[in-house]
């Protein structure tokens, strides 16, 4: 039962690992670029090679950060449910809608073929790679580098009038306080528990009944996710924050050779994902 309250643990996207690799010390413009476009590659590409060769770079792209496997690992749990629920719903009923394929089930709306087992597969691995590669990018790169990236890369917007650096003020906040809820929904949890509440008894693959269980938590979770906001709002206030300025930054990127280099990297592996035509 002890692990049902340790969400914190299993919440990798929008956490800070200083481990000072490799990874951690490139721009921050040229690692999101990269992981955005490796993202969209991974995305977007449907056979069993391509994937797997998704998956490996993933797993290296941790092991390059110094970050642990296991750690990884840890934030695809909290994805299972929702995942089997996916794979059901695709083996049963993507089959009509591709074409091809050997069937082996046909029974009404329901159509199992290979092509369906095919979509199955490949989905439940996208979906473990595009967490993995969302947890090394939040993992190698502090708020202050992500706010300046997205912000770096978005300015083009600028001259259409685009709210720039509200929205990407707003993606960073948003990103961040994923593991501050987390941590805020574990000591709910194990409040209900201390006063007589049922978490973590049933078995794993009672979705719905562990669904209901979280009920008495939702509210209490909103008033805290607004209680933060608010706390948030008057700090900026209290700095004279003011949306629309013009803001200068303390820190100012320059992209070396090895940033280029690792871009490049990115735009060669995702062109092979998007375009090689695998066998398999």
């Amino acid at each position: 039962m002890a692990s049902e309250f340790d969400l914190s643990r299993n919440i990798t996207i929008g956490q800070y690992v200083p481990t000072g690799s490799f990874i951690h010390r490139l721009d921050p413009r040229v690692k999101l670029l990269a992981f955005t476009i490796l993202v969209l590659a991974i995305a977007l590409n449907t056979s069993y090679v391509g994937n797997a060769i998704g998956l490996l770079l993933s797993l290296y792209l941790f092991w390059a950060s110094k970050i642990p496997i296991s750690y990884g690992l840890s934030g695809v749990k909290p994805a299972i449910p929702f995942i089997i629920i996916l794979a059901i719903l695709q083996l049963l009923f993507q089959g009509k809608v591709f074409s091809g394929g050997t069937v082996y089930v046909e029974y009404g709306v329901v159509l199992i073929t290979s092509e369906s087992i095919r979509l199955v597969i490949v989905s439940a691995v996208r979906f473990v790679e595009i967490i993995f590669l969302s947890s090394v990018l939040t993992l190698s790169t502090s708020t202050t580098e992500l706010t300046h990236a997205i912000q770096s890369l978005l300015s083009p917007l600028k001259k259409i009038k685009f709210p720039v650096h509200e929205l990407s003020l707003i993606i960073t906040i948003a990103i961040r306080f994923v593991p501050t809820f987390a941590m805020e929904m574990e000591k709910m949890m194990k409040a209900q528990a201390s006063r007589g509440a049922d978490f973590g008894s049933g078995s794993w693959w009672r979705i719905i009944q562990r669904t209901k269980d979280m009920f008495p938590i939702i509210i209490p979770l909103f008033n805290t996710a607004l209680s933060r906001a608010e706390d948030l709002i008057l700090a900026m206030e209290s700095r004279c924050y003011t949306p629309g300025n013009d803001r200068s930054t303390y820190s100012v990127y320059k992209a070396l050779t090895k940033d280029y280099l690792v871009l490049l990297i990115g735009l060669i592996v995702s062109a092979l994902l998007l375009f090689y035509p695998f066998p398999y």
